[in-house]
């Protein structure tokens, strides 16, 4: 008895000892090399040099550049979970100079609720008299299996050997 118990509590215990490792995606800007990005001084390409290309850039926008980056690991049941989130917003004027830097974390995200209906396309849809009668004059009665009708000009060749 007590060695099943013994077994037992090296199973859960061994649990508790192995984790998933943390898995970086993104790219995570370092806080130092942040700061000499300089809001009035600093350029796209001091940006490109000091950051790399961002992320993402603003829909509508080209002079907003987004930078992303999350720390996963994989949970219960292998579900991958986010445990930690970096969103580094640049924000430049027409002449690509810096106006201001913003950094955002997980807690002023907003959840997106995503809407599952589908738009249907017209002409996707047939009618049930559309259905009954839509193969009327599609088959030729009179030929013999293997033609349907032939090619330009009427006569159909045959494609025996």
């Amino acid at each position: 008895m007590t060695m099943r118990a013994v077994c037992l509590l090296l199973l859960l215990g061994a649990c508790s000892v192995v984790e998933a490792p943390h898995q970086l995606r993104g790219n995570r800007i370092d806080p130092v090399v942040l700061k000499e990005l300089i809001p009035g001084t600093s350029t796209r390409a001091d940006a490109t040099a000091l950051l790399g290309s961002p992320s993402s850039k603003a829909t509508f926008d080209d002079n907003t550049w987004i930078y992303i980056s999350e720390t996963t690991q994989t949970r219960v049941g292998r579900t991958p979970g986010v445990t930690s989130q970096d969103v580094t917003t640049l924000t430049f004027n027409a002449a690509g100079t810096l106006l201001g830097v913003q950094q955002l974390d997980q807690e002023a995200g907003r959840p997106v609720d995503v809407v599952s209906r589908v738009t249907p396309s017209p002409g996707s849809e047939a009618s049930f008299l559309q259905q009954l009668l839509g193969n009327v004059g599609k088959f030729n009665a009179g030929a013999p299996a293997g033609r349907t009708g032939g090619g330009p000009g009427g006569s159909g060749g045959t494609t025996g050997i």
